[in-house]
């Protein structure tokens, strides 16, 4: 898991670089491809329940799940890349968002918003705690900073298989859920609002969308429960 993490991390440097003004984000997704055939894994998503492309790239009011086009992303844009890799059968999963060009300071303000909730969630995840610990701190770093997150989508285990039990919700309670021990793999994924949390899915079966069209941050690791804390596996 940890070489396909550092596999997902390095189409995150990729895209992070390619990402701009008048760059598609089906240019994004054949350069994602090229990085993962490169390095000897297979893309997690292409063809999973019939989903068509390697990453999922949802800008602006789409939350995730959207699915890489041929229109420009324009200068004020943001954009969530959402990856997954298989190495060996064993998966990495993680997304980020970047801003295209130069993009509005509240933008801005809402992508360190999820970052943080990521952070702070994954300080979380050491043996004898429990996921409602992870789900509160994610809420309450976004609450503080006037922001919602969506509840629709969680995270998720992760290993053998993309997408294992338990679910990962992005709120909860402390001292609630279940408890996690070393060895535990998650794929832990805030996506943060500036507006309504509500969502809606469009008619292409994947797309999910802000009922009121505010922005959206979608942001993710995959972490490992260590004995000596979480070690996140998505990185370079």
């Amino acid at each position: 898991m940890r070489r396909a993490g550092r596999v997902v991390a390095e189409v995150h440097a990729t895209l992070r670089d390619a990402i701009a003004p008048g760059v598609t984000t089906a240019t994004l997704d054949r350069l994602a491809a090229d990085v993962i055939e490169r390095r000897g894994a297979r893309p997690s998503f292409l063809g999973y329940h019939g989903y068509p492309a390697t990453i999922c790239a949802s800008p602006n009011h789409v939350v995730v799940h959207g699915i890489p086009d041929d229109v420009p992303l324009r200068d004020g844009d943001v954009v969530s890349v959402d990856v997954g890799a298989i190495v060996d059968g064993w998966h990495g999963d993680a997304a980020f968002t970047a801003g295209v060009g130069d993009i509005d300071p509240a933008a801005a303000e809402l992508i360190a918003v999820a970052e943080r909730a990521l952070a702070a969630g994954i300080a979380t995840l050491v043996p004898g705690g429990r996921l409602g610990d992870y789900g509160a701190t994610v809420e309450e770093v976004a609450v503080a900073a006037g922001c919602a997150v969506v509840r629709d989508y969680v995270g998720h285990g992760i290993g053998q298989a993309m997408h294992e039990p338990p679910d990962v919700p992005n709120h909860g309670r402390r001292g609630r859920g279940p408890k996690l021990v070393a060895g535990n793999t998650v794929a832990v994924e805030p996506m943060i609002v500036a507006g309504d949390p509500t969502v809606v899915e469009l008619a292409d079966g994947w797309t999910v969308v802000t009922l009121d069209r505010s922005l959206a941050v979608h942001v993710e690791h995959t972490v490992a429960v260590g004995d000596d804390g979480p070690e996140i596996l998505t990185t370079l």
